[in-house]
């Protein structure tokens, strides 16, 4: 059964950092892309970083590149998402997320396996 499962969310001020993780289980993690998605109240769900297999490849949104990290250890099935220089605008549910692609994808259409997601409050 294949479960994803993030913690690490929380209240934090802007400007702050907090880092997220999404620990895997039930399939084998590195034969899966893994991607962190997000969701605002009343919006819809937005894609915010992606990360290939081994690393090498990663993709951000424009609205989170140059202030969120994304790195995965294969070893541990656990994926990671540091976020520094918190804003307001970046509250949300914070989804992981697992595709079988070899690119990253920035739709969440192509994902096959979601996470429940954590709380991420940033105030002013």
């Amino acid at each position: 059964q294949v479960q994803l499962v993030e913690s690490g969310g929380g209240l934090v001020q802007a400007g702050g950092s907090l880092r997220l993780s999404c620990t895997a289980s039930g399939y084998r993690f590195s034969s899966y892309l893994m991607g962190w998605f997000r969701q605002a109240p009343g919006k819809e769900r937005e894609f915010v970083a992606a990360i290939s297999r081994y690393s090498l490849n990663t993709n951000y949104a424009d609205s989170v590149k140059g202030r969120f990290t994304i790195s995965r250890l294969n070893a541990k099935s656990t994926l990671y998402l540091q976020m520094n220089s918190l804003k307001p605008e970046d509250t949300a549910v914070y989804y992981c997320a697992a595709d079988k692609s070899t690119v990253p994808n920035t739709s969440s259409d192509e994902y096959d396996y979601w996470g429940l997601g954590t709380q991420v409050t940033v105030s002013s």
